[in-house]
């Protein structure tokens, strides 16, 4: 499924639509309230979950490839694990360009397999709400733009869970571009006042490929198409127009034809993400480039030591 968000989902507050689907979002928490409970398994590898609490956007790939190069720097044997779905084959080959990949539509499975080739430590990239697992730690990711959009649950809002579950979470991430940070923060700990909250920031890791005098078109089908252009604005680039595709968005021959007519329209350089080129095979590339960037940890350490 191709994701494009409705837009009153990141209203700062509730509108009428999301009032009048409510009920909905009522039985679905109830139903995962009486039926989604079994026992949870654990295992000898030490397991990290990476999810988040809003649909979509929030850092999960970036932030798991960020602790399996920490693990890695400190000769421990890790290894990212995530659940199969077809429609998001780009970030997969995104992790298997960085480690090994452990992949099964059953994350138990997976989790086993890397258990036999002895890892240390599997990073899951996604799976907050799998409850058949027990994580020997989880971070919950936020987008520092999205935030939380209108504060209500699916389909009324963009939560998979109430808010108010930060409760029950230890450490958090605000994946952005420091975006609002001590505000956030604060809100945070309104609601927990033991949780601990980490920052990462998007850094380009190709700058160098772009001129900062040419002008250039943007698209993107991520989650977080604003921070992209944000991190993009941020390091001096000029934008003459921006295009967001649906989150995971399956480009068509006739969308870059597009999107090339449009550029040429404009006397513009195009830009995507990594992860959208992913999505371009058989498509003429010769003019797209990629933006590639890295999530930078602020206060590594304070990390380091929730995890080791």
């Amino acid at each position: 499924m191709n994701l494009k968000k409705p837009k009153f989902w990141d209203y700062k507050r509730p509108n009428f639509i999301a009032y009048l689907i409510y009920p909905i979002s009522l039985t679905i928490i109830l139903i995962n309230f009486v039926f989604n409970r079994p026992s949870k398994k654990k295992f000898k590898i030490k397991t990290i979950c990476v999810g988040n609490i809003y649909l979509g956007g929030t850092g999960k790939t970036s932030l798991s490839i960020a602790i399996n190069n920490i693990l890695r720097d400190r000769n421990l044997k890790s290894c990212f694990v995530k659940k199969f779905y077809k429609n998001q084959l780009d970030e997969q080959k995104i992790l298997q360009n960085n480690g090994k990949l452990f992949l099964s539509s059953n994350r138990i499975d997976a989790i086993k397999q890397a258990e036999k080739e002895n890892y240390d430590y599997a990073i899951l990239d996604d799976g907050l709400q799998d409850q058949t697992i027990f994580f020997n730690l989880s971070f919950v990711c936020f987008n520092n733009i999205n935030w939380i959009g209108n504060g209500m649950t699916i389909p009324s809002g963009p939560l998979r869970e109430n808010i108010s579950n930060l409760k029950k979470y230890n450490h958090l991430f605000l994946n952005g571009n420091l975006e609002d940070i001590e505000n956030l923060k604060r809100e945070i700990l309104k609601i927990n006042s033991n949780i601990t909250v980490h920052i990462g920031k998007y850094v380009p890791t190709n700058l160098e490929n772009f001129k900062i005098n040419n002008k250039y078109l943007v698209f993107s089908g991520i989650g977080n198409h604003k921070t992209f252009v944000s991190m993009i604005k941020n390091n001096g680039l000029k934008i003459s127009k921006e295009i967001e595709f649906p989150d995971h968005y399956t480009y068509k021959k006739k969308d870059i034809d597009n999107i090339l007519k449009e550029a040429d329209n404009l006397k513009c350089d195009i830009i995507t993400t990594e992860k959208d080129y992913q999505r371009l095979e058989n498509i003429n590339l010769n003019k797209i480039k990629i933006l590639k960037s890295e999530l930078k940890i602020i206060d590594e350490e304070k990390l380091i030591n929730s995890i080791i």
